[in-house]
């Protein structure tokens, strides 16, 4: 570089301040999201004391302006795999724009696609090829095309309570009415119980189905295709001559402590796999729809269909090489070894109080993907406490647990879906025993206060006027 394009390049660097614009207006979040964005987001987090202000992240951890740490035990929705700022992607991404790459071109072939698609793939050794799109919902309507194409079927089958997405194709595979109501006429798409081979063989038996589409475990509420189904499910699928497609954008990438979700279960090999969240390293947006090379031949039949299917930020370099850089650490830290581990410890103590505390009425997960769900107590003084709050909406216990983690013991968590008592938790991968001892302790606490009766209940009634306030 010439003094001249040195100088250039600075003061062209010069005319954008983003530290000066952030220590300028940063103070203005809440207020700026009021104003130009969801306007019910801040109103939603000032109600139940969630407007915290985060000055900083690292790991599993963020800090505030004082340097106090919160542990996050949600992981961005589990976008945050390897926890916040790890080193090794930051480096990846300083590397990838440094190197000044001629990305997106259009009319080239780039390296980072190709070596991220065979990193994927290793990984995956019953599948072929990849798509590279933007996001779990992307990849979950690529794996809709891509299966009713190459089927020539128009139905797809999917669970009730999953969660696929948002865009109208994953909306119409959505299994909670709430996110769908309004946004009519959808995709149509049947649901079926997750577990029931009956029902999904019945549906078969009409001909029209293209696919099933399954998270192995579900995001909402946390519940697990029974041993098995799986299984038994593609054979049922494959006879009718349609195809399995699995979800794995939350449980993929180690979060159920092997590398799919779908690989507790032996000779599972489903037709198409969709990926996202956390193979971004938390950074750069990414989904990746994968899926056998017939499928893929098929779709892509004729140099006239190259760009039937594509993505306009697919396969960019800053997202290739957070990739890359993410599945390089979990090779060289052993991630999946890890979650397993630590995901039992996690699991095994919460499941052990089950016994201390009436309302703890189950621990269910794998991994680092653990449902905590609360039931109707037996005594006579708790249960007239639970009623009220059933009466008012179903949900409202488990929130009161998950506000005085966060206020009380700064541990951000999240209830798993609306209308559940049920609070999910899929901290980053990284935590250890340390993590683990922080949240049984504070959960044992904030347990210890609901069953006494205590400032909990306070908080309770807070949101009781909230709910019939709403109706």
């Amino acid at each position: 570089m010439t003094t001249a394009e040195s100088a250039s390049e600075s003061s062209q660097a010069g005319a954008f301040d983003l530290g000066a614009l952030l220590a300028e207006r940063g103070a203005e979040r809440y207020e700026l999201h009021t104003r130009y964005l969801n306007h019910q987001l801040p109103r939603m987090l000032h109600t139940i004391g969630f407007d915290k202000v985060y000055e900083r992240a690292e790991g599993a951890y963020f800090y505030d302006a004082d340097g106090n740490d919160y542990l996050d035990m949600l992981a961005g929705f589990g976008v945050m795999g390897l926890g916040r700022h790890h080193p090794v992607v930051r480096k990846a991404l300083h590397d990838v724009l440094d190197a000044q790459l001629a990305d997106l071109t259009r009319f080239d072939c780039q390296p980072l696609p190709g070596l991220l698609a065979e990193k994927l793939l290793a990984h995956s050794p019953h599948l072929d090829r990849v798509f590279f799109g933007n996001s779990g919902t992307e990849a979950v309507e690529g794996a809709l095309k891509f299966a009713r194409f190459v089927t020539g079927r128009p139905r797809i089958l999917y669970c009730a309570h999953a969660f696929h997405g948002l865009t109208t194709g994953a909306l119409s595979v959505n299994g909670e009415s709430g996110f769908r109501d309004g946004f009519a006429p959808l995709l149509p798409d049947t649901a079926v119980p997750l577990g029931d081979l009956d029902a999904l063989e019945r549906e078969l038996r009409k001909g029209d189905v293209a696919a099933l589409i399954v998270e192995p475990i579900q995001g909402k509420g946390v519940l697990e295709a029974p041993p098995g189904y799986l299984r038994a499910a593609q054979d049922l699928l494959h006879r009718h001559k349609a195809l399995l497609i699995a979800d794995e954008v939350q449980t993929g990438l180690g979060r159920t402590g092997d590398f799919y979700g779908y690989q507790h279960e032996d000779g599972v090999e489903p037709d198409l796999v969709c990926v996202a969240k956390a193979l971004s390293g938390g950074y750069v947006p990414v989904g990746a729809t994968l899926g056998k090379d017939w499928i893929f031949k098929k779709v892509y039949s004729s140099m006239d269909r190259v760009l039937v299917h594509s993505a306009s930020f697919g396969s960019n370099a800053q997202a290739m090489a957070a990739g890359l850089a993410v599945l390089s650490v979990m090779e060289n830290e052993q991630i999946v070894a890890g979650v397993r581990a630590t995901g039992e410890q996690l699991r095994s103590r919460l499941a052990a109080l089950t016994d201390k505390y009436e309302m703890l009425a189950d621990v269910r997960g794998r991994g680092l993907m653990i449902g905590i769900e609360f039931g109707r107590p037996k005594s006579l003084k708790l249960r007239s406490r639970w009623a009220m709050l059933q009466a008012a909406r179903k949900g409202l216990f488990a929130q009161m647990v998950v506000v005085p983690l966060l206020q009380k013991h700064r541990i951000l968590t999240q209830v798993s879906g609306d209308h559940m008592e049920v609070i999910k938790l899929i901290p980053p991968l990284i935590i250890g025993e340390r993590e683990v001892d922080r949240f049984v302790d504070a959960f044992t606490a904030v347990m210890d206060d609901a069953h006494d009766g205590g400032l909990v209940w306070d908080f309770g009634k807070t949101l009781v006027k909230q709910a019939v306030a709403n109706r």
